[in-house]
């Protein structure tokens, strides 16, 4: 049965770009039968060409447009808008003004505030530096950054000259930054000299002669100091050519000539998350990027000039390429860096009110965690500017959707959104037009012909597969780096179903075209040969105040797949047998008879990657005596050896 939690008042929906966006459509594209979000988004699937053009035209881009699409039955060989020009920085830099442009707050309270025109003015001094030492388009900038305003003007000083921008976040080790970084042979390093989480100061710049020392092709280091900090030494890193971020912001400021490259021209490597090997390269171009995070943003997220925009990332996701591009929206950016409930649990929510954001991102994870911890933001807080709540990273639960309606706030909109690195952008998000139903996310976007299929590729309705999608857009990646032949490209995406990007997710498309992810699909469980979700599971877990948190595997037994339930309890709990008669009989009412586990175990903790994304795959390889790929992509590998040799799994 289906709860509606929030519907937009008439106005809301007047007032929203989604509704102007229609209009527009109506006056330029003659789209008479457009009445409701559902046509639109035919329109838009049939209409690629129209669509995208539209896009282009009704967020005003910058640059030179050509209106021509090619098509291909091989997805990733299609083209949009190609002959296009433009200059992805330039559109992200259109206001010079006093007005702010972006916010940093670290965790202990520190603020550093920049408007439009210091930010083009630094991204000035960064070009000239670059420039002068010698990167030019298509080199490779690799940055070891937290989330600060340096890091958003590398970034845009990176792409103005056409040199593609590649990012990990400070919390990967020396190990994780050399496998990604070595693969792309950059330049130049720009690296930050510590960082701090959870009070705790950490040094990167101790790691720097070990990860030039193994990436030859870096022949100079750019060295950002911790906003609010003085300068660590960099005496001790030898034989290379090191460069400090206070001497670059002393130059002088020159007028940005934004030269125009190809639609699409290269503009960032990002990589996906390595649990099941090195890390893919996966190079996206800047037309298509921009293109797609314009139309999520202004159509699907509300976001408008003046917004204030929050997402909690770090520079190692994708979420903060989503983040940064709501600059081209005239919206200002609200950074944050260090642990998001540093001495208190509502830390997110008391900056958000503070800073007055309009758009709040988060994770499923902080989300359940404060309900788990029931955290009251409403008693609290106003949020009266407050108008977007968006949740990513892993399925939000049932209550999760709950919660934020009765202890956050309750007229708000709340768009689940999920995607990936791979697309750099979403599948399926939310919309304005559409009720906000508990457990479901809204719609998929605009453009993209979303579905779900059988193992037998057909698709299916009220009903579990994978996700796909069955269209070309311009957010695929351009290739993997140094990928001969595009092989591993398209194994990745396109060899399960021919002419179908295959996404990886397990998910339910309902008859109401919206949509419920179970997680990734490689990490189902499979007893008896039937396909269940994890998230299913998690879903029940979260009514017993007594657990923290649970992962679920399926470990190969009697030729057959019998569920494992690993469980994190509450400080001073124990797993007894009454606890365990209890968590199965929840899971078998809520979830199914096939979703009750054969073994529940208490387990310490549970290993996530960087991002925080439970790694289910990496346990059931240590239980079934598999070696771990990529230890380096798990933010806690040491958590990996509680799991060996457990004794209950042995019978």
């Amino acid at each position: 049965m289906t709860k509606i939690l929030w519907k937009a008042s008439t106005s809301q929906i007047e007032n929203s770009n989604l509704y102007r966006y229609e209009k527009f459509l109506k006056i330029n594209y003659k789209t008479k039968k457009i009445k409701n979000y559902k046509s639109l988004l035919d329109w838009s699937i049939k209409q690629p060409k129209h669509f995208w053009s539209s896009i282009w035209d009704f967020a005003k881009v910058y640059g030179e447009k050509k209106e021509k699409i090619k098509l291909s039955k091989n997805l990733y060989q299609s083209k949009f808008l190609f002959n296009s020009k433009l200059n992805f920085a330039e559109n992200m830099l259109r206001k010079k003004d006093a007005d702010l442009a972006i916010t940093f707050k670290s965790e202990n309270g520190f603020t550093e505030k920049k408007t439009w025109k210091g930010l083009y003015n630094n991204t000035s001094k960064i070009i000239s530096f670059l420039k002068t030492n010698g990167i030019k388009s298509k080199d490779r900038v690799a940055a070891y950054l937290p989330n600060i305003i340096g890091t958003v003007e590398s970034f845009l000083a990176t792409s103005s000259i056409g040199a593609i921008w590649s990012s990990c976040s400070p919390d990967f080790g020396t190990q994780g930054v050399i496998e990604r970084f070595s693969q792309i042979d950059p330049k130049i390093l720009i690296v930050v000299d510590r960082y701090y989480y959870n009070g705790k100061e950490i040094n990167v710049l101790s790691r720097v002669p070990e990860i030039i020392k193994n990436i030859k092709s870096i022949k100079k280091v750019l060295v950002i100091n911790y906003p609010g900090k003085k300068n660590l030494d960099t005496k001790k890193i030898k034989k290379i050519k090191i460069y400090k971020w206070k001497d670059i912001l002393k130059t002088n400021t020159s007028k940005i000539e934004f030269k125009k490259f190809d639609f699409e021209h290269e503009l960032a490597i990002l990589y996906s998350s390595g649990t099941t090997g090195k890390p893919k390269c996966i190079c996206h171009r800047a037309g298509g990027v921009l293109l797609q995070h314009l139309k999520e943003h202004q159509l699907h997220c509300d976001i408008k000039p003046g917004d204030k925009v929050f997402y909690f990332t770090t520079c190692g996701w994708m979420m903060w390429n989503w983040l940064v591009s709501a600059l081209s929206s005239k919206a200002s950016l609200l950074l944050f860096d260090g642990f998001p409930m540093y001495k208190r649990k509502d830390l997110l929510f008391k900056i958000a009110n503070e800073e007055k954001v309009t758009l709040f991102g988060v994770s499923a994870k902080y989300i359940d965690t404060l309900n788990k911890d029931k955290v009251n933001i409403k008693s609290k807080y106003k949020l009266e500017k407050l108008r977007t709540i968006c949740s990513t990273g892993s399925p939000l639960s049932g209550n999760g959707f709950e919660f934020i309606y009765k202890k956050v706030k309750s007229n708000v909109h709340l768009a689940s959104i999920s995607g990936g690195t791979d697309i750099v952008s979403c599948f399926v998000l939310g919309n304005i037009y559409e009720p906000v139903v508990k457990g479901q996310i809204q719609n998929c976007g605009l453009g993209m012909d979303v579905d779900v299929y059988n193992d037998k590729g057909k698709s299916v309705k009220n009903k579990k597969g994978e996700l796909v999608c069955k269209n070309a857009f311009p957010s695929m990646p351009i290739k993997f780096w140094k990928d001969k032949n595009d092989t591993k490209f398209k194994n990745a995406y396109f060899n399960k179903y021919p002419g179908v990007w295959h996404h990886g997710d397990f998910a339910e498309k309902t008859k109401s075209n919206s949509f419920v992810i179970y997680g990734r699909s490689d990490a189902t469980l499979n007893p008896g040969g039937v396909r269940l979700g994890t998230a299913e599971i998690y879903t029940v877990l979260e009514r017993f105040s007594e657990i923290e948190e649970g992962l679920a595997i399926g470990q190969n037994w009697n030729n057959d797949i019998r569920i494992i339930l690993f469980l994190v309890l509450k400080k001073n709990i124990k797993l007894s047998e009454k606890l365990k008669i209890e968590i199965k009989k929840s899971i078998r009412k809520y979830a199914s008879p096939r979703h009750v586990p054969n073994k529940l175990i208490q387990i310490g903790d549970i290993p996530r990657t960087k991002n925080g994304k439970i790694v289910e795959l990496a346990v059931k390889n240590i239980i079934e005596g598999n070696k771990i790929k990529n230890i380096e992509a798990i933010s806690n590998p040491e958590i990996l050896k509680n799991f060996e040799n457990i004794k209950e799994l042995r019978d």
